[in-house]
C-alpha cells in the first residue's frame, strides 16, 4: 500500500527539524553571545557603545560578502559536507573571541566569524526545499526558526551563568563565555557528516515506499517552479523586492539582540545572571507566536499579510518600549516586539521559496539573506551611535521601528504564488 504523503512528511519533519533546530540554536547563540559578553567586556576593554555596535554588526559584512558563493557551493557539493565545514570553522573563530584585547582585534574576529558562518542559514532553507513541498514550508521553516528565539531564551541564562565564572582559572567571565559556547559548533559539525541525509532518496530511516512517495511529491512540486541559473536568479526583480522586505527584519532582530542585555541591565540594575533570565522572556514569547503564525499561514494559504501584520505589531512594541524605563514595562513591550518580528519568518520564507527551484533557488535565497543581513550591521550600529549621542536607547528604537514598518509594507507588492 502506498504511504500517505502527510504521514511521510510528518516523519521527515520529526527526524530533521529537531536536529536542524539544534544546529541553528548553536549558530544563533554564537552570533549574539557578544551581547552578553558586552556586560563585562566593554568595561574591561574600554569599548564605547559605538565601538561595540560597530564590532557586533561587522559580522554581517563578512557574512554578506561570502553568502552567495557559499550557498552556490552548497548546492553543488551537498548540504552535509558544506554545513559541517561551516560549523567547524565558525566554532573555532567563536572560541578565539576570548583572545580579543582591543577594538581592532574585536572587529577582525567578528568579521571572520561572519565569513565562517556565511551560507549556513540560507543553506538550511535550501536544504528544506529538497524535503518539503511549498505548501508545507511556512510551518516547517517556522518550526526550524524557533531556534532563533529559543537560543535567546536558553542562551540568556547560560550566558549569565558563564559570566559568573569571572576570574576562574585566570580568565574573565566573558572569555569563558566565548570559549565554551564555541565548542558545541565544532562537535556538531562532525556529527553532521555522520547523520545528515542529503535527499529523501538517501534517507535510510524512510522505507523504500516512503522514499518513493516523498520523491514523487517533490517532483510534482518542482514541476511548478522555475529552474533557473544563478545568473538569471540574481537578476530576478522579485528576488530583489523580497530582499528589500527582509532587510528590515535583521535591523530589528540584531538591534534588539545585541543590546537587549544592556537595556535590561539599565532597567533592572540586577546581576548578570538575573539579566540573563529576564532576557529569556521576549524570546520565549517569540517562540510561541512564531509557531502559531506559521501554522495559521499554511492553513490560510496566505503569506503577505502574515508578514505585514506581525511587522506592524513589532514596530508598535518597539515604540511603546520607549514610553518607560521600568523593567516590567521593558520586558512586556520588548516581548511584543520580538513576538511580532519573529512571526514574520515562516510566512516570509514560504513566500520567498514558492516559485524557484534548483541552483537558482540556492542563489536567490542567498541573495535575499545576504542583502537583508546588511541590516544586521545597521541595526546595532544605529542603536549604539544614537545611545552614545543621547545616552538613551529610545531614539534608536523608534528609528528601527520605522524602518521595519516601512520595509515590511513592500511585501504587498510581491506576487504571492503559493
Amino acid at each position: 500500500m502506498t504511504p500517505d504523503i502527510a504521514s511521510v512528511l510528518a516523519k521527515a519533519r520529526r527526524r530533521l527539524i529537531p536536529f536542524l533546530f539544534l544546529l541553528y540554536i548553536v549558530a544563533y547563540l554564537d552570533r549574539i553571545n557578544v551581547g552578553f559578553a558586552a556586560l563585562q567586556m566593554n568595561q574591561a576593554l574600554g569599548f564605547s557603545a559605538t565601538v561595540y555596535g560597530f564590532g557586533a554588526g561587522i559580522f554581517f559584512l563578512g557574512y554578506v560578502l561570502f553568502e552567495i558563493p557559499s550557498n552556490v557551493i552548497l548546492a553543488r557539493v551537498g548540504a552535509r559536507l558544506w554545513i559541517a565545514r561551516i560549523m567547524i570553522t565558525w566554532g573555532l573563530v567563536s572560541s578565539a573571541m576570548m583572545f580579543v584585547r582591543n577594538a581592532q582585534g574585536f572587529y577582525i574576529l567578528r568579521l571572520l566569524l561572519g565569513v565562517a558562518e556565511a551560507g549556513f542559514f540560507p543553506g538550511i532553507i535550501f536544504y528544506l526545499t529538497r524535503w518539503f513541498p511549498a505548501r508545507e514550508r511556512a510551518r516547517t521553516i517556522a518550526a526550524f526558526m524557533t531556534a532563533t528565539v529559543m537560543a535567546g531564551a536558553i542562551g540568556g541564562p547560560i550566558s549569565g551563568a558563564l559570566l559568573s565564572l569571572n576570574d576562574f582559572g585566570g580568565l574573565a567571565g566573558w572569555q569563558w563565555l566565548f570559549l565554551l559556547e564555541g565548542v558545541p559548533a565544532i562537535v556538531l559539525g562532525v556529527v553532521v557528516l555522520k547523520v545528515l541525509a542529503e535527499r529523501p532518496e538517501e534517507a535510510t530511516w524512510l522505507t523504500e515506499q516512503e522514499r518513493a512517495t516523498l520523491a514523487a511529491c517533490l517532483r510534482e512540486d518542482a514541476s511548478a517552479q522555475r529552474h533557473e541559473t544563478t545568473r538569471t536568479a540574481l537578476r530576478n526583480g522579485r528576488t530583489w523586492l523580497l530582499a528589500a522586505v527582509y532587510f528590515t527584519i535583521p535591523v530589528v532582530l540584531y538591534g534588539i539582540g545585541f543590546f537587549l542585555p544592556q537595556m535590561l541591565k539599565a532597567a533592572s540594575r540586577s546581576t548578570d545572571f538575573i539579566v540573563g533570565l529576564l532576557s529569556a522572556v521576549p524570546y520565549a514569547a517569540g517562540a510561541i507566536a512564531m509557531v502559531v503564525v506559521g501554522r495559521h499561514s499554511d492553513r490560510a494559504g496566505e503569506r503577505r499579510w502574515h508578514v505585514l501584520v506581525p511587522a506592524l505589531v513589532s514596530a508598535g512594541g518597539l515604540a511603546l518600549s520607549t514610553a518607560s524605563t521600568g523593567v516590567t514595562w521593558s520586558v512586556v513591550t520588548l516581548s511584543i516586539a520580538m513576538a511580532g518580528l519573529v512571526s514574520m519568518f515562516g510566512p516570509f520564507w514560504a513566500l520567498a521559496t514558492s516559485t524557484m527551484g534548483g541552483e537558482g533557488a540556492a542563489a536567490s535565497i542567498a541573495l535575499i539573506n545576504s542583502v537583508a543581513n546588511t541590516g544586521g550591521f545597521i541595526g546595532p550600529f544605529v542603536l549604539g551611535a544614537i545611545n552614545d549621542a543621547t545616552h538613551s536607547f529610545a531614539g534608536g528604537l523608534i528609528a528601527i521601528a520605522i524602518m521595519l514598518a516601512v520595509g515590511a509594507s513592500l511585501v504587498l507588492f510581491v506576487r504571492d504564488d503559493t
